[in-house]
């Protein structure tokens, strides 16, 4: 009942952030939602026993959250300052794995929360489509993998995943995303808004495997428990956050 009322409190509030506040309305609760995520993302890290990333995370992937043309020099300016940030790591067995863990938080948080930007900037429509995909993805796997799941998916990374969940929520994200693309953005065609549903919904069921794996390796059950039923918001954006760049890929591209 908590992850019905949450996620009922929470659509009306995402969708008028997305399609109706201001631009700095929408930066700011993207900015706080990256953030948020990196802290959950951090405390997951910490669990490695390498030491937690730390707070340079928060500088480094805000300039690449807010700064959109970012040089590829900046990027390797973030790397050195990472490297030489855990340098002072007592242990110095420690300052590798503790950079990769940091320069991996950076790029997994703020570097796929910075597609919603352009996404929402070309149309509102394009980033609710990239959220709307795995909502009913997550519904169609539920109601379709609980009954009926007979297959395990990934059973050392997530045991209740079964890979009839998994082409139902396929299935599931396809016919909505399709419709959703038809109705709000004629202009795409039908066999592309279908094959893009379907990409950016598998991409999706990759991301909230890799952040299940994070967790499962950190012996962590939820990212956070600031969402009642939920967990923590990385648990309930961790799909969106591949989904993202798959969707802004597609718009590069084509």
């Amino acid at each position: 009942m908590k992850r019905v009322l949450t996620a009922l409190a929470l659509i009306p509030i995402v969708t008028w952030v997305v399609l109706l506040a201001d631009p700095w309305i929408f930066l700011a609760v993207l900015v706080a939602a990256a953030c948020l995520c990196y802290r959950e993302y951090n405390d997951i890290a910490a669990g490695y026993g390498f030491g937690a990333p730390g707070v340079v995370g928060y500088g480094a992937g805000l300039l690449l959250l807010v700064w959109w043309d970012v040089p590829w020099a900046a990027l390797v300016g973030i790397t050195v300052v990472a490297l030489v940030m855990v340098m002072r790591d007592g242990d110095l067995a420690h300052a590798l794995p503790r950079a990769a863990l940091l320069l991996t938080g950076i790029l997994y948080v703020f570097g796929c929360w910075k597609c919603a930007r352009p996404l929402r900037e070309l149309n509102p429509h394009w980033l609710m489509y990239g959220l709307l995909l795995n909502w009913v993805g997550d519904i169609g796997a539920y109601y379709i993998g609980r009954p009926f799941g007979k297959h395990k998916l990934a059973p050392r990374v997530s045991p209740k995943k079964s890979w009839e969940g998994s082409i139902a929520s396929v299935f599931t994200s396809a016919v909505v995303g399709t419709f959703y693309l038809q109705r709000f953005l004629p202009s795409v065609p039908l066999w592309q808004a279908a094959a893009l549903s379907v990409a950016a919904n598998i991409a999706g069921q990759l991301g909230d495997l890799a952040e299940s794996a994070m967790k499962r390796g950190a012996h962590v059950k939820d990212s956070g428990v600031i969402l009642p039923g939920h967990g923590g918001l990385l648990d309930r954006v961790d799909s969106t956050l591949f989904a993202l760049p798959v969707i802004y890929a597609y718009l590069r591209l084509v």
